[in-house]
C-alpha cells in the first residue's frame, strides 16, 4: 500500500494536461529558491555569512573608477604593440611589457601585427593584468602550449614578482609573509577575509578561498629601509591596527604572491596599512602632495619558469617604471 501510494503521488505530481490556450514559461522545477523566496513561498533563510576585513571604500571611488574605465576603453582601441615591447618570443610564446592603463584584450588582439614566428593564429593570454598594472605578460601561439601555460598557473609552478609603490607608514619588518582569505563579499567585490574563513560559503554561493603574498620593502622614502632580521609572518584573524597619521611614507615593495588571486598584492597591501598609490578602490591615495594619479602603480616586474616546451628554465623581466625609485623624481 505505502508502494501504490508513492506512485500515485508520482503520477499526479508529473502528471498535467494541456489546453490549446496554455501557455509555458518556464518549467516548475526551474524555479529559483530565490525566486521563490521572493514570492513568499520559502521562509528566507539568514546564513551566517563571514564579514570581509574592510569596509567598502568611499562612493567617490565609483565615479573615479568609471573615469578611469572609460578613459582605458579609449587609449585601449587605439593601442598597437611594437617590436618594442617584445621582452621575449621563440616558436611557442611571447612575454611583452604591458603598458599601464590598456586593457589586456588590447594587447592580445595587436599581437598578430608583430609577431614574428608561428605556425598558427591560435594566441592565447597565459596571464592576465589588471588594466592599470604594468609589466610582464604572456602570449602562447597555440592551445597546446597555452593549456600547459594554465597548469602552470595552477600548481604555483611559475614565480612571480612585483614592484608596488604605496603610501603609509614606514613597515617595521624588511620581509613579511601574509596569509588570509580571499572573496567577493555582497556587494559584489573583492575583500580580504580572514583565515580561519577559508572555505565558508560566501553571499552568491562562492567560497573564501586562501591567499598568500610574502613582501620586501625595497626602499623608503627613496633611501635604503632599515633591516629587521626576523621574517615577520601574519595570519589575518581581524582588522589591522596599523595606519597612517600626518604625513605618510612612500614605501616601495617587492611583492611574491603565492597564489593567484584576483587583485591580491592590492588586497594584502592594503591590510598592511600601505596601500597602493592610487589604488581608490582600496583605499589607496590618488591625491598625493598636489597631485592627482590616473591609476594604481603596480608592476609585473619578472616571471620565472620551466618552458612548457622545451623543460629549459627561463627568467623574464620587464624595465622598472620610473617610479619604482620611489624618490619623487619621477612620478609616471
Amino acid at each position: 500500500m505505502i508502494m501504490s501510494a508513492s506512485l500515485l503521488l508520482l503520477r499526479n505530481l508529473f502528471s498535467f494536461s494541456l489546453s490549446a490556450n496554455t501557455i509555458l514559461t518556464k518549467p516548475y522545477f526551474a524555479i529559483s529558491i530565490k525566486a521563490m523566496e521572493a514570492q513568499n513561498d520559502l521562509p528566507v533563510t539568514n546564513l551566517d555569512y563571514p564579514k570581509p576585513i574592510f569596509a567598502p571604500p568611499p562612493p567617490i571611488s565609483k565615479d573615479i573608477e568609471l573615469k578611469r574605465a572609460i578613459e582605458a576603453s579609449s587609449k585601449s582601441s587605439l593601442f598597437n604593440l611594437t617590436r618594442d615591447d617584445v621582452l621575449y618570443e621563440d616558436e611557442y610564446l611571447m612575454a611583452v611589457n604591458k603598458p599601464k592603463g590598456i586593457y589586456c584584450e588590447s594587447v592580445l588582439s595587436s599581437a598578430p601585427n608583430i609577431i614574428i614566428d608561428s605556425i598558427t593564429n591560435e594566441f592565447h593570454l597565459a596571464n592576465r593584468l589588471d588594466r592599470d598594472t604594468s609589466g610582464v605578460m604572456l602570449i602562447t601561439k597555440s592551445h597546446k602550449v597555452a593549456a600547459k601555460l594554465v597548469k602552470a598557473f595552477t600548481e604555483h609552478k611559475i614565480r612571480k614578482s612585483y614592484i608596488a609603490l604605496s603610501i603609509g607608514p614606514s613597515p617595521n619588518w624588511s620581509k613579511i609573509t601574509i596569509r588570509s582569505g580571499h572573496g567577493r563579499s555582497k556587494h559584489g567585490a573583492w575583500r580580504v577575509y580572514a583565515a580561519l574563513d577559508v572555505g565558508r560559503v560566501l553571499p552568491g554561493g562562492s567560497f573564501v578561498r586562501d591567499m598568500e603574498t610574502t613582501f620586501e620593502v625595497v626602499s623608503v622614502n627613496g633611501e635604503n629601509p632599515e633591516q629587521f632580521e626576523v621574517e615577520s609572518i601574519i595570519v589575518v584573524e581581524g582588522e589591522p591596527e596599523l595606519r597612517c597619521v600626518g604625513d605618510c611614507d612612500v614605501v616601495v615593495v617587492r611583492a611574491f604572491p603565492k597564489s593567484g588571486r584576483t587583485h591580491q598584492i592590492r588586497l594584502h597591501c592594503q591590510y598592511l596599512g600601505i596601500p597602493i598609490r592610487g589604488d581608490v578602490k582600496y583605499h589607496g591615495m590618488y591625491e598625493w602632495r598636489g597631485r592627482t594619479f590616473e591609476g594604481h602603480e603596480l608592476h609585473a616586474e619578472s616571471l620565472s619558469m620551466d618552458h612548457p616546451v622545451t623543460g629549459d628554465p627561463i627568467v623574464i623581466r620587464a624595465p622598472l617604471p620610473c617610479w619604482a625609485a620611489g624618490d619623487g623624481k619621477c612620478d609616471g
